[in-house]
């Protein structure tokens, strides 16, 4: 069995999709589409610039999933691969699960885009700049990540947003918590505790501002059916049923992102090859996470004709 898996934030960099782009009419239609949808010239950010901007998590989320849809559609068109017939499930990493979903038929590109463009902006305004941070714990499994979380939290937020493999965990909640938990790192027995350059505490109580914009959004631009079903960040499950779907996506706001559960639980179900289209940054956490599979990634032309040539 096989699963196509989409990336999250932290992909994204100057120069996206403009290979793509400059190969293939399929790409340029995908950005072309984007840009139309959101009424800004985004591809024009991902392939010049600035890189602040780019970083700004309203055009970052837009961008990473136009990336891998672009990759997906000439997988599909000039690679003559259809993703319904080649794939058992889909999954992303907390953005990369809208990316899926467009990629399984449930939202238009158009929509999608903008609901990551509204999940982006909502995401920021949630809490003001400088009052939340997120930590990356290298070296922790879920069990010490957990301890330290809580023995940093002191009456403040301080969660596991990310558990994506076996060896990285995330933290989100406010500043002085999550700086509390840099320092502590040692005492429990973790090897690294790194601020990560984002601009809100993402999958932690503090966004409910943010999944409350999300729950009008979806209610007024809901799901359809998929074509494949989808492995949830919030509950590392199968899901296929639009309305828990619509449900799932508003948790996994303020929800952790279970990708470590959730490579193992698709290997469980008979997933012994993962495909990640526009990044390569959670195939390799699934194979960490997950063993003994076959983990392959394509954001390239080259890429994508190897990738069609062995599907």
């Amino acid at each position: 069995m096989r699963a196509f898996v989409f990336p999250g934030q932290g992909s994204q960099k100057v120069g996206m999709g403009a290979e793509l782009a400059a190969a293939s009419v399929a790409a340029r239609e995908v950005f072309q589409e984007v840009d139309d949808a959101l009424g800004q010239n985004l591809f024009k950010i991902m392939t010049d610039g600035p890189e602040d901007q780019l970083l700004l998590t309203a055009n970052a989320q837009p961008a990473i999933m136009a990336h891998a849809i672009a990759v997906l559609r000439v997988l599909e068109k000039e690679g003559g691969i259809s993703l319904a017939d080649k794939a058992d499930f889909v999954a992303g990493h907390s953005l990369g699960e809208y990316t899926a979903l467009c990629a399984a038929g449930a939202f238009s590109l158009a929509d999608t885009a903008r609901l990551l463009k509204l999940r982006g902006e909502s995401m920021q305004a949630a809490v003001p700049v400088g009052v939340g941070a997120m930590a990356a714990l290298l070296g922790a499994d879920i069990e010490k990540a957990t301890a330290l979380a809580e023995a940093a939290a002191e009456g403040q937020v301080c969660t596991v947003a990310n558990d994506n493999d076996p060896g990285q965990v995330v933290l989100s909640g406010h500043l002085e918590a999550i700086e509390r938990a840099i320092a502590l790192v040692k005492e429990h027995g973790i090897k690294r505790g790194i601020a990560l350059p984002v601009s809100a505490p993402f999958h932690c109580p503090l966004m409910q501002p943010a999944a409350d914009a999300m729950a009008e959004a979806l209610a007024a631009t809901p799901p359809g059916a998929l074509r494949v079903a989808l492995f949830a960040n919030v509950t590392a499950a199968v899901v296929t049923d639009p309305a828990e779907v619509q449900r799932l996506l508003v948790e996994q706001v303020t929800g952790r992102v279970r990708w470590r559960e959730s490579a193992i639980a698709m290997h469980a179900a008979g997933v012994e090859r993962f495909v990640e289209l526009g990044g390569k940054v959670v195939g390799p956490m699934i194979k960490r996470s997950a063993g003994d599979v076959d983990v392959t990634s394509a954001s390239t032309m080259a890429e994508i004709e190897e990738l069609a040539k062995s599907l």
